[in-house]
Parts: structure tokens; C-alpha cells; sequence
């Protein structure tokens, strides 16, 4: 690997690359520093402080923006705004036949990443606008007489526009730079951006466990076991195969014989990656976001101490659902877009023992859906690894779990570990690819 390492530094436009996306790493960073105009900082301490009600919903907000709720940056939503747009259109596309139309047409997939930009804007702004006041909603349940989180928000018209117009500015801001890395870097620039905030705060959120934990030894030893297993079972997951054999039939022309020859379409365990924990993790903020735009009362209470404290089996429970749900839907759209069935039918393959066509196509999306099953579980058993430590701890430390906001699941999650190995695992092989191409040995071998 460091023989690639070194391959890789020697080529000119690889070297550039690799420079061009830890630049813009070092300026999303940067800007996550960048303060919103108006925050009350000490209305900010005492809404970070362990004791705060919403301490855990912050904290994973806070690791996955890379510091940027800390501080409440101008990029405070980091770039979930388009992962939410994206998400609606995804779910759009197989629904009207329209849109399904546009994007089999040339230029069609870039029209509709075009109107996702569009639509991430609005998302932004609402966004903005609910996690204020959730903020706002979880200081007065830790303190009745706390100041608000940017005095004046919502009362003044001049203040609230200008905050709104900044924190969607961050935003966007935010999505640019990681297009940039798609285009001018390597890798997934949305997907490393996420990458590089989690990676940032994991030092700092792994010292603040220790500093605030009752039991330190024991918490550092779970954490080491669940980071562990985690990367472990993330690999094998990620790397698991299911290999549909292939037979192409032959052809005579002249004298001379084409085909016959027995292949297979491999059928990964978990094709979808990380998508389905980005996707859920986007969506499960979204009930303290609506209910924040309500007059208070019993109902916007209880929504807002579940799930803006990331408690109860209501919270975790729809995670778990959410994470499982979107795994199916995505690996069957994956498997829709590829058309299999059909591009087998043209180039003379068939599965042996299953008839070309629709009986094919059958055939292959319940493969996939047995496969995807173990695929699914597991992402949505990596979604809910905080709740399973906070159970295991008020199991072995009754009534000391509850006043201790962080656990050793907070510190890196089950989701930022599996987002963790699928980004690195997705910029090696890119990498490789860059060094194949010249005849280097690559990262994977």
C-alpha cells in the first residue's frame, strides 16, 4: 500500500487531484468556523452542555456537520438540505412516468440533478428555520429563563431574513465544494464532505466522553469493541457477493463459433452503500423540524423530547424502519435502472434453468430482495447502535444512563462508522482505478 501511495504522489494529474480535495476539505473546515451573525454564545454553551435535554441530537448533528453546530457556522446544515431533495426525487422518478422519461433521455440525468439544486434551496431555508427553533425549544426545556439561541429570530424581520439567507448560502456553499470534488478530486464529494466532519469531531466528541463519563474504562472499552465489530462486519458486508451464473449461447457464422462461454452478474449483499443511513439520518430530523412551525403543546413536547433527544423506542424504532425501508427501495431502483433482464436478452445470456425476459427479471429482483434482507438488518442494526448501548446501560448502571448524555455509540455512531469505511472504501478503489490505468499496482490487491 505505501508502494501505491508513493505510485500515486508521482503522477502529476493523481498528485493534483489529491490536492485539490484536501484543499477543499481545509476550506469547508474553514468555513465551519464561520459563525452565523447574532448567536448568543452563551445561550450556545449552555445548549452544548451534557445536561441539556437535546445533548444527544446536537452532538450527532454536531459530528456529522464537522463541527459546524458547535459553533453555529453559516454551514450548520451541512449538506443534508440536498440529501433531502435528492431523496424526493428519488422516490418522484419511479412514481411519474414523466420524470422517468427525462431521465432516460441524453441530458436528462443532468436536468434533474439541476432541478435538485433547485429544490435544495427551499429545503435549506426551512431547514434553517426549524433547527433554530428546535434549539430555541430545547434550551427552555433545559432552562426556563434561557435567552434564545439568536435574539430577535422571528420577532425581527431584518435579523431572521438575513440569518435564513445566510445558513441557505452555507448551505449551498457547502454542496458546491463537494461538487467540486466530484469534478476536479476523488471520490464522491457530498460523501467526503460528510466524511471529513465526522472524522474531524471524532477526536474531540472521544475526549469529551471520557472527561464526562461516571464509568471511563468501561465506556472506552465498548467503544474500542463496537468500532471493532462494526468495521469488521461494514467490510464483510460491503464485500459480500451473490453470483448469478450466466450462460451466452452459441453462435456459428462461417466457420467460426461465438459464445458459449459461462460467466455470472455479481449480486452484491449491500449495494447501496452508506445511501440508506444518509437518507434516514436526513429524514428522522424532519418531526422536530415540522413541529417547530406549531404553538406549543402536548404533542410538540413529546416529538421534540423523543426525537430531539434521540430517546425512546418511538425514535429508534422508526430509525430502524426508515433504515430497512429505504435499503428495499433503493436496491430495487438500482436494479430497475440496470435493466439486467433485458441487456442479457440482447447479448444472447441467459440464467440457466430461467427463461429470457420477464421470468428473468422476476427471478433476479427476488434474488436481490433475499440478499438485500441480511443487507438491510444490518444498516439497521449499525442506526440504532446508540439506543442498544443506552439499553445495555441502564441495564448494568440503573439511573445513571439517563443523566449521562453521551455513551460510547455517540461518540462515533454505528452510521458515521459504516459512512467511515464505505467512503474510504470507495476512494481507494477510485484511486486503484487512477493507478490501473498507468499500469500501478492499486490499493485493493
Amino acid at each position: 500500500m505505501l508502494s501505491a501511495l508513493r505510485n500515486a504522489w508521482r503522477l502529476p494529474d493523481v498528485r493534483n487531484k489529491l490536492l485539490i480535495t484536501g484543499l477543499i476539505l481545509i476550506i469547508y473546515q474553514f468555513a465551519a468556523h464561520v459563525p452565523v451573525v447574532g448567536v448568543d454564545r452563551n445561550a450556545l454553551r449552555e445548549l452544548l452542555s451534557p445536561s441539556n435535554a437535546g445533548a444527544g441530537l446536537i452532538n450527532v448533528l454536531n459530528l456529522l456537520s464537522g463541527g459546524a453546530v458547535a459553533n453555529f457556522s453559516v454551514i450548520a446544515n451541512g449538506v443534508y438540505p440536498y440529501i433531502t431533495a435528492s431523496i424526493i426525487f428519488q422516490l418522484l422518478i419511479p412514481i411519474i412516468p414523466r420524470l422517468q422519461e427525462i431521465q432516460k433521455e441524453p441530458g436528462g440525468q443532468e436536468k434533474i440533478q439541476r432541478w435538485t439544486y433547485y429544490a435544495a434551496i427551499p429545503m435549506a431555508f426551512l431547514q434553517s428555520y426549524g433547527q433554530i427553533q428546535i434549539f430555541n425549544t430545547l434550551l427552555l426545556q433545559s432552562n426556563a429563563s434561557a435567552t434564545e439561541i439568536i435574539p430577535q429570530f422571528g420577532s425581527n424581520a431584518l435579523v431572521t431574513i438575513s440569518v435564513l439567507a445566510t445558513m441557505t448560502a452555507g448551505t449551498m456553499f457547502a454542496v458546491w465544494l463537494g461538487e467540486l470534488i466530484t469534478e476536479q478530486g476523488i471520490g464522491n464529494g457530498i460523501s467526503i464532505i460528510i466524511f471529513a466532519g465526522i472524522v474531524a469531531r471524532a477526536p474531540s466528541s472521544f475526549f469529551n466522553l471520557i472527561g464526562t463519563s461516571l464509568h471511563p474504562i468501561w465506556d472506552i472499552v465498548l467503544f474500542l469493541v463496537i468500532v471493532l465489530i462494526s468495521i469488521i462486519v461494514t467490510i464483510y458486508i460491503q464485500e459480500g457477493v451473490r453470483r448469478i451464473p450466466v450462460q451466452y449461447g452459441k453462435r456459428v457464422r462461417g466457420r467460426k463459433q461465438y459464445g458459449g462461454t459461462a460467466t455470472h452478474v455479481p449480486m452484491r449483499v449491500n449495494p447501496v452503500g452508506m445511501i440508506p443511513l444518509i437518507f434516514s439520518q436526513a429524514i428522522i430530523t424532519f418531526p422536530t423540524v415540522i413541529v417547530a412551525f406549531f404553538p406549543d403543546g402536548p404533542v410538540k413536547t413529546s416529538i421534540t423530547t423523543s426525537f430531539g433527544s434521540q430517546q425512546g423506542w418511538v425514535y429508534w424504532g422508526l430509525f430502524f424502519a426508515l433504515t430497512v425501508g429505504f435499503t428495499f427501495f433503493y436496491s430495487e431502483v438500482m436494479i430497475q435502472n440496470q435493466n439486467l433482464a433485458d441487456n442479457l436478452q440482447r447479448q444472447g445470456g441467459f440464467i440457466p434453468g430461467i427463461r429470457p425476459g420477464k421470468r428473468t427479471e422476476d427471478y433476479i429482483l427476488r434474488v436481490t430482495r433475499r440478499i438485500t434482507l441480511v443487507g438491510a438488518v444490518f444498516l439497521g442494526v449499525i442506526a440504532i447502535t446508540p439506543g442498544l448501548v443506552d439499553l445495555l446501560n441502564s441495564f448494568l448502571f440503573p439511573g445513571e444512563a439517563v443523566a449521562t448524555s453521551n455513551n460510547a455509540a455517540n461518540v462515533l455512531t454505528g452510521s458515521a462508522i459504516i459512512i467511515v469505511v464505505g467512503v474510504v472504501i470507495d476512494f481507494l478503489r477510485q484511486l486503484e482505478a487512477q493507478l490501473v490505468m498507468r499500469n500501478y499496482e492499486g490499493f485493493m490487491r
